[in-house]
């Protein structure tokens, strides 16, 4: 899961995803380090970033 790049990419801070989500900010912090999380909370980021869940989760090393 490309999770910081989306992030960072789209200008939205961990905090700021956390209140988009309502994803406590310490799985947010997990799932961007371990790369991987619940389909339910992989659509809630999706949607909060505006990407598809292809983006979200594409491997950067398949590119």
């Amino acid at each position: 899961m490309n999770l910081k790049e989306a992030r960072t990419k789209h200008g939205v801070t961990i905090p700021q995803l956390s209140e988009d989500t309502g994803i406590p900010k310490r799985t947010i912090e997990d799932i961007q380090r371990r790369g991987d999380c619940l389909v339910s909370n992989a659509i809630k980021i999706a949607d909060a970033l505006g990407v598809t869940l292809d983006e979200l989760c594409r491997d950067q090393a398949a590119e």
